[in-house]
């Protein structure tokens, strides 16, 4: 796991690069405000059910949650399974907004 900062972010979103965002916070979190990503919660990740994003073992994914806390489980569970290539949006969404203000509807690839 490596962390990514919201900065890092918003410079890889504002140069259009493609990103994997997952959101690992809780269903009722996603609808108040989300950033696009997919809506995978930590309780999916932590009972291993990863199968409907084994196909990105390999690639960069980048997790975020509210504060950054659970986006860290999720990774080091994520790295245990063998995905290579985790980051953690340190802050997570509430960093997002303290810097930003808007949330950016990230284009997933």
């Amino acid at each position: 796991m490596k962390n990514i900062t919201a900065e890092e972010l918003k410079e890889k979103i504002d140069k259009g690069e493609k990103i994997i965002l997952i959101d690992v916070r809780e269903p009722h979190e996603y609808a108040e405000a989300n950033m696009g990503g997919k809506l995978f919660p930590l309780n999916k990740i932590q009972t291993m059910q990863v199968e409907d994003i084994e196909n990105l073992k390999e690639e960069e994914i980048i997790i975020h949650c509210r504060s950054g806390h659970r986006s860290m489980m999720a990774c080091h569970v994520l790295d245990q399974l063998g995905f290579t290539n985790t980051k953690n949006l340190t802050g997570g969404i509430e960093e997002w907004q303290n810097k930003y203000g808007d949330i950016p509807a990230v284009q997933q690839q």
